[in-house]
């Protein structure tokens, strides 16, 4: 028995709905990351995009447990000599939001252009609305 493998012409694309109010964002990127990659679909194939185009709102009011908040700071490199930068957690919240979702999403994807294809995929957004009712999106509880 051969295995099967998804092509291109198989996959159909669902736009999903998820509300992050309240929720962890721990357990909301996991899902989305689910979503994104295609392991929800039977015919899911690792090395072939399958996933969903993901819609996330709220993205302000998601959780972060215990002390994450102040003290877990974003790190990253200018590629400069001395270009260590670091953003706390307090202040990326308060300013760009949305950015903590995708970096958290990034993260459980993999690396590569596959997993850069998957990422174009998500839409965050900071409150209620988003501009995709053309879409018709379907909201996804978890």
């Amino acid at each position: 028995m051969k295995s099967y493998t998804a092509r291109a012409k198989d996959i159909t694309r669902n736009w999903l709905l998820i509300d992050a109010e309240g929720k962890s964002l721990g357990r909301v990127a996991t899902e989305v990351a689910t979503l994104l990659r295609g392991k929800h679909k039977p015919i899911f194939t690792p090395t072939i995009d399958t996933g969903d185009y993901v819609i996330v709102i709220n993205a302000d009011k998601v959780k972060l447990t215990g002390n994450k908040r102040e003290q877990k700071m974003h790190r990253y490199h200018t590629r400069y000599p001395g270009g260590l930068k670091s953003i706390p957690y307090t202040r990326m919240m308060d300013e760009k939001p949305e950015r903590v979702m995708e970096l958290a999403v990034k993260g459980m994807l993999p690396k590569g252009p596959l997993g850069r294809q998957m990422a174009k995929k998500l839409r965050v957004y900071r409150g209620e609305e988003h501009g995709h009712d053309a879409q018709q999106p379907v909201l996804h509880e978890f």
